[in-house]
């Protein structure tokens, strides 16, 4: 008795290929995490250097110092919220029965 080999149907050829692309272009979360703290940080060093520009008199612009100011309070604010949501989903998950 023969065994006739299994034809796949077209547009099956491709699709492994397809899923390695989309796996190529997928950042970890790790690594988008930490670029965006590392952001995050950049913006409180910038503005702790635009403060201590001001309060040496070598710049005039208080309008540069406020932006700066409030652009690290937002990013910290907004890393806190979602340490906050990322805790809250890890204690869920922890609560769920198997």
């Amino acid at each position: 008795m023969e065994i006739n080999p299994v034809k796949f149907q077209s547009g099956f050829e491709n699709f492994s290929i397809q899923k390695e692309e989309k796996n190529k272009n997928v950042q970890a979360f790790s690594d988008l995490f930490r670029e965006k703290l590392n952001e995050v940080n950049q913006l409180q060093k910038d503005s702790q250097a635009v403060t201590a520009s001001f309060a040496a008199g070598e710049t005039d612009s208080v309008h540069d110092v406020m932006i700066a100011a409030e652009k690290a309070k937002l990013a910290v604010n907004l890393t806190t919220a979602v340490q906050t949501k990322v805790i809250d989903a890890y204690n869920e998950i922890m609560r769920l029965q198997v």
